[in-house]
C-alpha cells in the first residue's frame, strides 16, 4: 500500500513508523508542515522533537510541500494533526479518492462538532473514519503490544486501516459506531484531567477507581444522546482509552491534572508540556454539547471550571464529593 500520514507530531510519526515497519512492506510518506523539518527528519532519520531516538523504518520517507498531490496518490490518507486543525486539513483533502482516517481525539472548539460531522459539513465525499483506542505514541512508535478500533461506517475505510496497521504488535479491530468511538476518546481527555488532580492531591486508589467508574457513566450518557451503541463504552475506545490516559504516566491530559494540583496555572502546565493535551481545548466543548442534550456531567463541569479558573483544585473535588445521594446509574 501507499500510505501518507499527514503531521509529523508524536502520533502522526508513531504510526508512519508503525506502518513502515509492516511485514507487508507498505510505501510510508510522512508529511510535513514546515519544509525544514522535513529535511531534518529525512536526513537523520528521526523526528528529534517528538520521538527522539527511534530510527525511522527504511520505508519512510519524508517530504513537505503539496499534501493534496501527495494525497492523489496514495491508497490510505491518515490525518495526525490535533482536532483545531482537522477542519482546514478535510477542506483541503476534499475530492481525494483514497480512505482518509484521522487521529484526533475531541470536539471542534466553537461549534462543538465531533470529527466525523466536521467533515460532513466541508468534505461530505471523503471515505472517512477515525483511528482510535488505547495507545501511546511512543509505545506505538516502539512496537510494544496495542490495540485500537479501526470505526467508520464504511468498510473501505476501516478494511484500508485494518491492511496497512494490523499485525503482531498491533491489532486493529474494526467497528461500524464512529460515534461511540469518537465520543469515547474525546470524553476520556477531559476525565483524565481530573484524575490527575485526583492523584496529586494524594486522594487514594478509591477516590481514582470512583473517578474512572463515574466518567465511565458519564462518556456513556453523553454518547448515548448522540446516537452510539452502549457496548462500544465497555471496549477499547471507550473503557480502554478512559484507563489508559487516566492512570498512564505517559498521558499529558493526567499531567495537566497533576501540575495544576501542585499550583501550577492552566498556563504554566499547558506549557511545560510541549505537546497538545486535548483535553484542555475540548473540556468546554464536551460540557456544552452534554448541556445542549440535557445530559449531566458533574465531572466534566468541574474541569471546566477549574480550567477556568473559578474552582481551584480542592475546591473542584469538595463540590463533586457534596452532591446529593442518588441512585447509581447510567
Amino acid at each position: 500500500m501507499k500510505i501518507v500520514v499527514l503531521g509529523a507530531g508524536a502520533w502522526g510519526t508513531a504510526l508512519a513508523i508503525s506502518a513502515a515497519a509492516h511485514a507487508a512492506c507498505h510505501e510510508v510518506t510522512l508529511w510535513a508542515r514546515d519544509a525544514q523539518q522535513a529535511q531534518a527528519m529525512q536526513a537523520k532519520r528521526q523526528n528529534q522533537r517528538y520521538l527522539p531516538g527511534l530510527a525511522f523504518p527504511p520505508g519512510l520517507h519524508v517530504a513537505s510541500g503539496d499534501m493534496a498531490a501527495l494525497a492523489a496518490d496514495a491508497d490510505l490518507v491518515v490525518v495526525g494533526t490535533p482536532m483545531a486543525a482537522l477542519r482546514g486539513m478535510l477542506e483541503r483533502l476534499d475530492g481525494c479518492a483514497a480512505p482518509i482516517a484521522w487521529l484526533c481525539k475531541g470536539f471542534e472548539a466553537g461549534t462543538g462538532l465531533m470529527a466525523h460531522e466536521v467533515c460532513a459539513q466541508v468534505a461530505p465525499r471523503l471515505h472517512s473514519g477515525v483511528f482510535s483506542g488505547p495507545s501511546f505514541a511512543q509505545e506505538v512508535a516502539t512496537a510494544q503490544p496495542t490495540a485500537m478500533v479501526a470505526a467508520s461506517p464504511r468498510a473501505t475505510v476501516r478494511d484500508a486501516l485494518v491492511l496497512a496497521f494490523h499485525g503482531p504488535a498491533l491489532r486493529v479491530y474494526a467497528s461500524e459506531d464512529i460515534v461511540g468511538v469518537e465520543v469515547g476518546g474525546a470524553v476520556k481527555n477531559v476525565l483524565a484531567i481530573a484524575t490527575g488532580l485526583c492523584d496529586g492531591l494524594q486522594l487514594g486508589m478509591n477516590a481514582r477507581a470512583a473517578l474512572i467508574t463515574r466518567g465511565l457513566a458519564e462518556m456513556t450518557r453523553l454518547g448515548l444522546a448522540l446516537g452510539a451503541r452502549p457496548e462500544t463504552f465497555m471496549g477499547l475506545s471507550g473503557l480502554g482509552d478512559l484507563v489508559l490516559t487516566a492512570t498512564g504516566d505517559l498521558s499529558r491530559n493526567r499531567r495537566v491534572g497533576l501540575l495544576l494540583a501542585e499550583g501550577r496555572t492552566l498556563a504554566q502546565a499547558v506549557e511545560s508540556l510541549g505537546h497538545v493535551a486535548e483535553g484542555v481545548y475540548s473540556a468546554r466543548t464536551v460540557v456544552q454539547r452534554a448541556r445542549a442534550l440535557g445530559v449531566e456531567m458533574p465531572i466534566a463541569e468541574c474541569v471546566v471550571a477549574l480550567l477556568d479558573g473559578e474552582l481551584r483544585a480542592a475546591e473542584a473535588v469538595a463540590r463533586l464529593m457534596e452532591r446529593e445521594p442518588t441512585v447509581e446509574r447510567h
